[in-house]
């Protein structure tokens, strides 16, 4: 069953991207969000990073960038330890809601702020709600790859599971996976423990064989260029606008870009997961592992008609593998991450099918 979501204007919080390629060398001037929030010194070579981040519309002292920005994005939001790791987890809602528990899992290279309105309404209406940053995104600890995480397919199996004890999530509960990586990663944990889950949601990600792979993990792959690659500080966000008709506004890109901005280790950790990926062979194995006759739970695809990187033929595919279980609902006016462009019309696909 196809439906399709009502088109509208999204209105004044959304600027449209008028230049959709990427170019890695461009970061800063070729992004409207960072040109306005990143200012270069008349020397670059002088300063030591890709420039300074103020924003003297609002304030025109100098300010120095993490002490203005390092408590944003974290709404809703705890550090839980689970063994040596410390995740940094959301959490809205009660363990008493009526309705149930859902688990929100991101995609590379972003993290749980994308889920924030989404959560908040959700837990309104009566469910518990949990979304994790992944080990090595977000706040999230980021261990130097070989030091006790090597972000491999099963260690970020083998932490969830361990998360999941820690915060004594109840079997079955829903879950919502969407993007690309540590979001395929999310689905392939799901294969393994498909008693633990209820109902399954999934917002754009790679589905089929056929699923394209983005610029950017290509790059992570080649050597050296990965390694520069993977310390450009507004990564998130601009992998975000590439697949989105929308440019983020300065106050969410500020969130996306701070972990990149904090240290080295967010990138190293998506440099390492990337390399360590069988992008391929993980496509084939969730295609396969949804098929009729393999997974007989109900799933969800609410997918962003506007992402440039996963067209609609991705989830018509992923759903004819398995028309009985999966239902497609086509969210209009929504890219890459829905749950970023549109939470609105994502929380009422939610809501109707939880």
């Amino acid at each position: 069953m196809r439906i399709r979501a009502s088109s509208t204007e999204k209105g004044e919080s959304k600027e449209k991207d008028q230049d959709d390629k990427f170019n890695p060398f461009g970061f800063v001037t070729d992004n409207p969000s960072s040109r306005s929030a990143i200012q270069l010194p008349e020397t670059p070579a002088d300063d030591g990073n890709v420039g300074q981040m103020i924003d003297t519309r609002f304030d025109p002292r100098p300010i120095c960038p993490q002490s203005r920005i390092q408590d944003k994005g974290k709404e809703y939001g705890s550090y839980v330890k689970s063994g040596k790791l410390r995740w940094f987890v959301r959490e809205t809602g009660s363990a008493k809601s009526r309705r149930g528990t859902i688990l929100f899992l991101h995609g590379a290279p972003t993290q749980s702020f994308s889920y924030r309105v989404v959560m908040s309404q959700l837990s309104d209406a009566g469910f518990h709600c949990y979304a994790p940053d992944w080990i090595g995104f977000g706040f999230s600890d980021k261990p130097q790859p070989g030091y006790g995480f090597n972000y491999t397919e099963n260690e970020f199996h083998d932490a969830l599971d361990k998360l999941l004890e820690v915060l004594g999530v109840e079997s079955p509960f829903f879950l919502v996976v969407q993007g690309f990586l540590v979001g395929s990663y999310g689905l392939t944990w799901a294969l393994k423990n498909s008693s633990k889950i209820s109902k399954l949601a999934i917002l754009n990600t790679p589905l089929t064989s056929s699923s394209p792979l983005p610029g950017l993990f290509q790059q992570l792959k080649i050597p050296l260029f990965g390694e520069f690659q993977c310390q450009n500080a507004i990564i998130a966000e601009r992998f975000i606008e590439a697949g989105s008709p929308y440019v983020l506004k300065n106050e969410k890109a500020d969130v996306y870009r701070l972990p990149y901005l904090a240290s080295s280790g967010p990138g190293f950790a998506i440099l390492a997961a990337a390399r360590k990926a069988n992008f391929k062979g993980t496509f084939d194995e969730i295609a396969e592992g949804f098929a009729t006759n393999r997974w007989d739970k109900p799933i969800l695809l609410a997918w962003g008609l506007s992402d440039k990187y996963l067209p609609q033929s991705v989830a018509e595919e992923f759903q004819n593998g398995n028309p009985q279980n999966i239902k497609l609902k086509l969210i209009e006016g929504a890219g890459h991450m829905p749950q970023e462009d549109w939470p609105e019309k994502v929380i009422d696909a939610l809501r109707m099918f939880f």
